[in-house]
């Protein structure tokens, strides 16, 4: 372990030598807090979802609306984690206005626009997102929304970390999706599994 402003942490497990930027596919694993099931219940090998299961699927469903070089792959809600395969195509997105970024729970402005800060010679700057924003969003919206229902402002309802795997080839994306659809089916035999 190393520190980090005089406190112990746990390093990185993400590739050093990949830019998270860079067009590919993504595998990815996202669980709750403490593991807490939050989204619904698995029923005759179906994931049933709760309220909060839809808005997290809502959320995901929305993410093409604020990156334009998002591809949604497959996704699996499950009682205490999500499963999902989440693409990043090469396209850009033009840096807005700084005075109109918005940051923390709301959505990341994605409208071009020109000024003399991030333009040159009148075209917008461009920047590609990544994985990271991606989920950074993810979490932010559904967690935002989810407090809101449960009356329960600034609870955190993610672990603070995501498993991720860079998929390699067409065989290996097959197999993870798979996996993916069939989560519900074998969640008694699944890491995540408890009760």
């Amino acid at each position: 372990m190393v520190k980090f402003q005089a406190k112990y942490r746990i390093e990185s497990a993400r590739a050093k030598w990949w830019s998270y930027e860079n067009p590919g596919d993504y595998f990815i694993t996202i669980c709750t807090k403490n593991k807490t099931h939050l989204f619904g219940q698995i029923k005759d090998g179906e994931m049933i979802l709760n309220e909060y299961g839809q808005i997290v699927l809502d959320c995901w469903l929305d993410l093409p609306n604020h990156y334009n070089n998002i591809i949604l792959g497959e996704f699996q809600i499950m009682p205490n984690h999500i499963h999902c395969i989440v693409g990043v195509n090469d396209s850009k997105i033009m840096i807005p206005d700084p005075d109109s970024v918005e940051t923390g729970l709301k959505p990341v402005c994605t409208e071009p626009v020109c000024t003399a800060d991030n333009a040159t010679n009148g075209n917008p700057i461009k920047k590609n997102h990544g994985v990271f924003e991606f989920i950074r969003a993810l979490k932010s919206f559904s967690s935002r929304r989810i407090n809101e229902k449960r009356n329960s402002r600034g609870v955190t309802n993610w672990q603070e970390r995501f498993h991720d795997h860079i998929i390699r080839n067409e065989a290996e994306y097959d197999r993870i999706r798979n996996y993916i659809i069939n989560n519900p089916k074998k969640w008694d035999e699944d890491c995540f599994f408890n009760r």
